[in-house]
């Protein structure tokens, strides 16, 4: 293990950012503090031998961004930047694939990290990888169901008249029975008297048969 200076100078204009030639994954990664994080730097035409550094950028990128030198790879062993933990950060691979390792990751480990390999006459800085260390991850919102308005039933309410009327009904009904068992027995009444009163008496005839005569009586 190695260590040279914690920082780069501020961006040079000749440097190249977010170019084709470095591509890193993923671009954007939010974590959970003390989780373990990996991110990839491929590189698209440099030879084996390329020195791929890792940088680490705290603050937005200007012209006066400074640039925190983390480490490389080279000849099968990490060379980190002053003050880098070890234990913590560890960097393995060579072109095209090289990749960076934090353990326990912790809020102060967020920021934007960088490969980056030096070029003639350009520095060439990789797409760069967004680290977000939070100790809750956001929760996202449950998707709101669509509820069908229930349609409303309405239940007729008897008013007072139709209450009336329906506690009525088996009355006139048992008035309208009586009636007509008092017709009907008058009428049977009526024609038991006209039968008796209109019919002569009944004759004995010889062969002992009882005849009603059905002529009417003379006045």
């Amino acid at each position: 293990m190695q260590s040279t200076s914690g920082t780069f100078p501020p961006s040079p204009l000749s440097a190249l950012h977010g170019s084709l030639a470095l591509v890193q994954t993923p671009a954007f990664l939010m974590v959970q503090t003390n989780q373990m994080v990996t991110l990839s730097c491929k590189t698209q035409t440099s030879p084996s031998n390329t020195r791929i550094y890792w940088l680490r950028l705290r603050q937005a990128l200007s012209a006066n961004s400074h640039y925190e030198f983390l480490a490389y790879w080279e000849s099968k062993k990490t060379v980190y930047g002053k003050e880098v933990d070890s234990e913590k950060l560890t960097v393995h691979g060579n072109p095209p694939q090289n990749v960076l390792t934090l353990q326990n990751v912790k809020p102060a480990d967020s920021g934007v990290y960088f490969c980056m390999i030096i070029g003639i006459p350009n520095l060439i800085f990789g797409t760069g990888t967004q680290l977000s260390v939070v100790d809750v991850l956001p929760t996202s919102p449950q998707p709101t169901k669509k509820t069908s308005p229930k349609k409303k039933v309405c239940h007729r309410v008897p008013t007072r008249v139709t209450q009336k009327r329906l506690s009525c009904a088996p009355l006139i009904l048992g008035l309208l029975a009586a009636g007509v068992l008092i017709l009907l027995v008058s009428l049977g009444v009526a024609i038991h008297l006209r039968c008796k009163t209109r019919n002569p008496p009944l004759r004995l005839l010889g062969n002992s048969e009882m005849v009603c005569c059905s002529q009417p009586l003379q006045g």
